[in-house]
């Protein structure tokens, strides 16, 4: 196994040169540098496993906010680099603020050659293991956003746009639109409660459940029904799921949907009305002999379906205040004259400067809309 690679930063040449020579004979690999800019520069071309950095160089040799300053520096380049810092001028407060700044550890010259060995170490396997799980987490992402869908069906008569991003690098929202002949096609959203890695592995095996059942099963409330069943064996106590499944036919302008209590979609209807698809039944996973209904509504010329999970509607601002249901409902109808990516690209800047940040849930936008 390769040796710990170790950047050691202080402006005393004696003290690179002690700890430079304790961490040779403990098989560390070591590389030392004298100033801030060196530090930049050394981890920006090169990668190593740790930083111990001291916290006062020349032109500050009690404050530490060199040091710190430097860690937010650091972190722009590499957020993952463990970084162990030490100081001779050490305060109980210098110490919390070094933990709260992203520190690893915080440690006093002179120092104790089994606590600094002790913490290198002990940071480093931490370290390592950070990392390999944020590559694990990035090849579920991409493994992610390989399963949902790249591109819309072509539909007669019907157009299709989505925006997915999940609150973390994975997230549990999913939707799909599955064409079944040139004029039908299924859609499908849903929810599964929580976020990161587990909500995203139920969410992989509910589309790949959804896309074998999808040729077969023309019955919105069949499609809910089976789905329970596959959540209720793949899915621990407690964790649910909402879904909205429907069978659009653009050419009989019709549209039969089962909604298992998620948030209803919205239904532009060209004069301006407003329609909420709500019925099905209960969500999914929980109980085993669940009854669901699905109901056959027009969706005609001129007609939209906003589909969103409540990523979209529980945006809150700074006061707690959410988004909220009626003002996306008032948006769509103030803003019905545009085309689908005009609107789309307004109902988003519009709940991200609600928001005034960025979405803190996965968020799912579905506009279907019919010529």
């Amino acid at each position: 196994m390769q040796s710990p690679r170790i950047l050691i930063a202080d402006d005393q040449p004696y003290i690179l040169e002690a700890l430079q020579l304790l961490l040779k004979t403990e098989g560390f690999a070591t590389e030392t540098v004298n100033s801030p800019e060196a530090v930049l520069a050394a981890i920006q071309e090169k990668s190593f496993d740790l930083l111990l950095l001291d916290m006062n160089y020349s032109r500050d040799t009690t404050s530490g906010r060199e040091g710190l300053q430097l860690l937010s520096r650091i972190r722009e380049v590499d957020k993952a680099l463990p970084v162990v810092f030490m100081t001779a001028w050490g305060s109980v407060e210098l110490a919390v603020e070094v933990m709260q700044d992203g520190g690893r550890d915080f440690l006093m010259k002179p120092w104790d050659n089994v606590k600094l060995l002790g913490s290198l170490r002990r940071q480093i396997e931490e370290g390592r293991l950070s990392r390999e799980t944020k590559k694990e987490v990035e090849e579920a992402r991409d493994i992610q956003r390989r399963l949902l869908p790249s591109e819309m069906p072509k539909l007669l008569n019907c157009d299709v746009r989505t925006f997915w991003q999940p609150a973390r690098e994975v997230g549990g929202d999913y939707f799909d639109a599955i064409r079944l002949t040139d004029s039908i096609a299924a859609l499908c959203i849903a929810d599964i409660a929580g976020k990161g890695l587990p909500a995203a592995l139920l969410m992989s095996h509910l589309q790949a459940s959804v896309r074998a059942l999808a040729q077969t099963t023309l019955s919105p409330a069949d499609m809910c029904s089976r789905l329970n069943r596959v959540a209720l064996e793949n899915t621990r106590s407690g964790r649910f799921t909402t879904l909205f499944y429907a069978i659009l036919d653009s050419m009989r302008g019709t549209l039969m949907y089962s909604n298992a209590v998620h948030v209803p979609p919205i239904l532009l209807r060209r004069d301006g009305t407003i329609g909420r698809p709500t019925e099905g039944g209960i969500v999914l996973g929980l109980f085993p002999d669940a009854q669901y209904k699905e109901t056959e509504i027009s969706f005609a010329a001129g007609d939209r379906l906003v589909l969103m999970t409540d990523g979209i509607t529980e945006a809150t601002n700074s006061c707690g205040e959410e988004f909220g249901e009626n003002r996306l409902i008032r948006l769509l109808v103030d803003a019905r004259e545009l085309g689908d990516s005009e609107l789309q690209q307004n109902l988003l800047a519009a709940v991200t400067s609600f928001a005034g940040r960025s979405l803190q849930d996965d968020a799912t936008l579905v506009i279907v809309s019919m010529r």
